[in-house]
């Protein structure tokens, strides 16, 4: 008799697996048992479910056992009947482990474990009580693993989307208590703890803030620096705000200060400020307030990074904006008023003349003219300002002028103008004539 002959007669193979289901259907809790047994046996064999299932492990045994009674249930009750399907079982099941946190790989290799049990009891009841043929067991069979499948991609996506949720509400937990922090909204011991758990930093240790001015919306100042930092050993956390890129950096030891500056230098795309090292995380919004100081302390668009601590006089000068214009208005005065390419050439000429110590001829090199053009410019500076270059006070007071005048928003020197000395202000060519004679004097003047 040929395979075809054999299935002449036979009832429908939905019919056929109803039958198998309903003689099986009565040991569930039998087969519910053994199945748990079969499961634990297969990870203690592997050595993969030891601290995954158990009453001191993420799924409690009766947990488990629950599950595992789903699975033959959704099998035995769905088999040899078109849909729709009940997946309330997979998707409650994929949820749970999800809160459980217990890894996915493993939910799943239980699951196959319980689908191969299914079959093969299946198969074995077939064949002890003849209630089936071979023939109507091969359409069983593809029913099987098409539930199989549904059930298991069903648990898969439930538990994605309950991982995602909380992947989300950690997120959101995690902002707050960052922004909190940043605010000094954070007073007592135990949220100080909470937010110092969630954003995976010790509650005390050596830390910096770093403010990163953002380029864009949304676009990050330091890309990828949490990664460079893990790399070399240094924990942080970072938010992105509208106009910043902030992080909290745990240092462990102050030694690590140079290692952090070098990795934000050579990723910063922007403005970078370093806060001054401090040791409890409750004085965070205090370090954020000095690093946003070192951030501001040095002109928009340079994509340099200022520490606290290194730069005095910018920080100084950015920490109290107000009155900085003030003592540049009063310093510089009618300098600031004549025209502006003259201005800029002269005060150009004094910043170059305070950047090479001093020297008159380090400056005419840099700027390209002679050093009796440059002379001759300071000479116009201190007729201008009433602050002659030679006197301490006098030239220590330019020197802060300069400073804040290139640090604060507003006017601003001209960069390639300065470094490149190009032009000539009206009067160099007789200042180099006339001052021909002091070339040889010593430099300082």
């Amino acid at each position: 008799m040929t395979f075809t002959d054999d299935i002449v007669g036979q009832p429908p193979p939905g019919v056929a697996g109803q039958k198998l289901a309903s003689a099986v259907f009565s040991r569930l809790s039998a087969l519910t048992d053994e199945l748990l047994k079969c499961v634990l046996g297969q990870g203690e064999a592997c050595g993969s479910h030891s601290d995954i299932y158990g009453d001191g492990g993420l799924v409690p045994i009766d947990d488990l056992y629950h599950s595992l009674q789903d699975n033959l249930t959704f099998i035995l009750s769905h088999l040899g009947r078109p849909g729709p399907y009940d997946l309330a079982a997979p998707r409650r099941t994929g949820r749970r482990r999800a809160e459980q946190e217990a890894p996915l790989a493993a939910v799943q290799s239980s699951l196959q474990a319980g689908f191969r049990f299914m079959w093969d009891t299946l198969v074995a009841e077939a064949h002890q009580t003849g209630i089936v043929s071979d023939a109507e067991l091969v359409g069983i069979a593809s029913e099987v693993w098409m539930l199989n499948s549904l059930f298991t991609t069903e648990l898969a996506t439930a538990y994605r989307d309950a991982m995602a949720e909380r992947v989300l509400r950690q997120d959101q937990a995690r902002s707050a208590r960052f922004e909190a922090l940043l605010e000094g909204r954070i007073a007592d011991t135990a949220t100080v703890w909470e937010a110092a758990d969630l954003l995976g930093l010790p509650y005390q240790g050596v830390f910096i803030v770093v403010a990163a001015e953002v380029p864009a919306v949304a676009r990050q100042a330091l890309p990828q620096v949490e990664n460079r930092l893990h790399v070399r050993g240094i924990g942080s956390a970072w938010q992105l705000l509208p106009g910043l890129q902030v992080g909290i950096v745990s240092l462990r030891s102050q030694r690590n200060v140079p290692a952090l500056v070098e990795i934000l230098r050579s990723s910063a795309v922007a403005r970078v400020g370093v806060s001054p090292v401090y040791t409890g995380l409750e004085r965070t919004s205090q370090a954020l307030h000095l690093a946003r100081i070192a951030l501001a302390s040095s002109p928009a668009g340079d994509p340099v990074v200022n520490v606290f601590d290194d730069a005095p006089l910018p920080v100084l000068v950015a920490s109290s904006p107000t009155t900085s214009y003030r003592v540049v208005t009063t310093i510089l005065g009618p300098l600031l008023e004549i025209n502006p390419d003259e201005r800029d050439m002269l005060l150009g000429t004094l910043a170059a003349f305070f950047a090479f110590r001093g020297s008159a001829i380090e400056a005419g090199k840099h700027l390209y003219c002679h050093p009796n053009t440059v002379r001759h410019r300071l000479h116009r500076i201190e007729r201008q300002t009433g602050r002659p270059l030679n006197d301490p006070r006098s030239s220590a007071e330019l020197f802060v002028a300069l400073e804040a005048l290139r640090t604060l928003p507003g006017r601003r020197l001209r960069p390639k103008q300065i470094a490149s000395g190009e032009g000539a202000l009206p009067g160099d060519v007789a200042a180099d004539q006339g001052l021909e004679r002091q070339v040889g004097e010593p430099e300082g003047g």
